[in-house]
């Protein structure tokens, strides 16, 4: 049934609080070069390029290898250079991923995302847990605004990327979200309860503004721990310099090892996005767009990994993604 006026107009409110006032933060970062105390705003630093793709297609490692071939494929048809990573023959990584949020996924649903992952080798956890915390937006200047620099007294990294994804509904173009990410290993977070959101906005003050008390706690969202199969596949080479890492992965629940979601993704840095020339990105483009046409059968359109994980149990949350 077709919603009303008032309904619509009500959405709109609804989402611009879940933007944490996007247009707010999108005329701060118009009017100002700095955060509030000094630090310039960070600027998009990667493209990471991702193709989400059906998990019925990975029932084995020769699966991703067999997709590898088509990337490879289309790669030499448009004159794209390919470098086979030496790993891509060998066992895939394991990785677990859990992500945390509010009952009420009060943090999703205003652009905000909190996960922990752990790599595994030899069926045993190795290294610091890590944690990413993101502001995902598909408007660049409100998520530029937004200073995801954590309270903490150890090392953190900022990444800021543009994500590519295909349209939400037809194969051959693209949209863009970009991630303003910190992350860090766990050990660098001294807090007893991290569990806690009073803890939380002390770590990451950007949550004050979705917080209801100090008492309330955040949960794995929907029980789920996610179990990722990850393979490098190479370096694909657009030429003067622009090149970009690829791998494919699955990703499935722990336990039941349900199949939930695909991906494959390339992904580049770059100092300034202005320094890179017309032509290697007129060509990323075009692999982008053509490698999603050569693949069809496998694409899976209008989702994305968290997304699937958020509707573990049916629940759809008014994600902006």
């Amino acid at each position: 049934m077709p919603k009303s006026k008032e309904q619509q107009n009500g959405k709109k409110d609804k989402m611009k609080k879940a933007t944490v006032g996007a247009g707010s933060s999108a005329a701060v970062a118009a009017a100002t070069t700095v955060y509030a105390d000094g630090t310039p705003l960070d600027r998009v630093q990667y493209l990471e390029a991702k193709l989400i793709l059906k998990p019925d297609r990975f029932t084995s490692v020769q699966s991703f290898r067999d997709f590898g071939k088509i990337v490879q494929r289309t790669a030499k048809k448009l004159g794209v250079g390919f470098i086979e990573d030496p790993e891509a023959g060998l066992r895939p990584e394991i990785r677990e991923i859990i992500f945390g949020d509010t009952p009420d996924f009060r943090l999703y649903n205003n652009a905000f995302i909190l996960r922990r992952r752990v790599s595994y080798v030899d069926g045993f956890p190795v290294g610091d847990p890590e944690i990413v915390f993101k502001f995902r937006h598909p408007d660049e200047q409100t998520a530029t605004a937004l200073d995801v620099r954590p309270k903490i007294a150890g090392k953190y990294r900022i990444k800021f990327k543009a994500e590519a994804l295909p349209l939400k509904d037809q194969v051959g173009g693209y949209r863009l979200l970009y991630s303003h990410n910190c992350q860090f290993g766990l050990s660098q977070m001294h807090d007893t309860d991290k569990a806690s959101m009073a803890t939380l906005v002390k770590v990451f003050p950007a949550l004050a503004v979705i917080k209801k008390s100090d008492d309330e706690k955040i949960s794995l969202v929907n029980e789920g721990i996610v179990e990722e199969v990850l393979l490098p596949l190479g370096q694909l080479d657009f030429g003067k310099g622009v090149v970009a890492k690829c791998d494919i992965g699955l990703w499935r629940t722990r336990g039941e090892h349900k199949s939930l979601v695909g991906e494959f993704a390339f992904q580049v840095k770059f100092d300034r996005k202005e320094d890179v020339s017309e032509k290697p990105k007129k060509l990323c483009a075009q692999f982008y767009i053509t490698l999603q046409q050569d693949v069809e059968d496998w694409l899976a359109l209008g989702v994305t990994k968290t997304g699937m994980v958020y509707r573990l149990k049916g629940n759809e949350p008014q994600s902006h993604e």
